[in-house]
């Protein structure tokens, strides 16, 4: 069976967060053009380039880790005006969706897994970007 863009981006984002370095969990992003031709950039949660792959505290959701979609959009180059799509493994959180706002032309943010927090679902909607939850299908246990 033929893949869906969807899926295989999707799959990117889950591989990339393999690379993550936080302890409490991996996030992995993908930016791709509208076209899905293109793979604009793409991102894990870890700490800055140079200093010690962990993190820097114990504190959960105050590790020190850039998050995925932060470094996503760090290591995007493509001009404000080109339309881009986001496959995140989670639901970004309301600081990293402020950050795909202000990356320009962001038409929609896929993810697989939900946040502990949803606000980002209705900030994102306020500026018109489209937001979905992917969720795989389940397969059928053996009988």
């Amino acid at each position: 069976m033929r893949p869906s863009f969807h899926s295989i981006y999707m799959d990117l984002a889950r591989t990339l967060a393999r690379r993550s370095t936080c302890r409490r969990l991996g996030v992995g992003t993908v930016i791709t053009s509208t076209d899905f031709r293109k793979v604009l950039a793409v991102g894990y949660n870890g700490n800055a380039t140079g200093l010690h792959n962990g993190c820097d505290r114990e504190e959960p959701g105050n590790c020190g880790c850039l998050h995925s979609e932060e470094n996503a959009v760090i290591n995007c180059d493509s001009p404000r005006f080109i339309e881009k799509i986001v496959f995140v493994t989670h639901l970004p959180c309301v600081a990293c969706a402020k950050r795909l706002i202000n990356l320009g032309n962001v038409k929609a943010v896929y993810y697989a897994e939900d946040y502990r927090l949803k606000d980002s679902i209705d900030l994102l909607r306020q500026v018109g970007i489209q937001v979905q939850q992917l969720v795989e299908p389940r397969a059928e246990p053996d009988a």
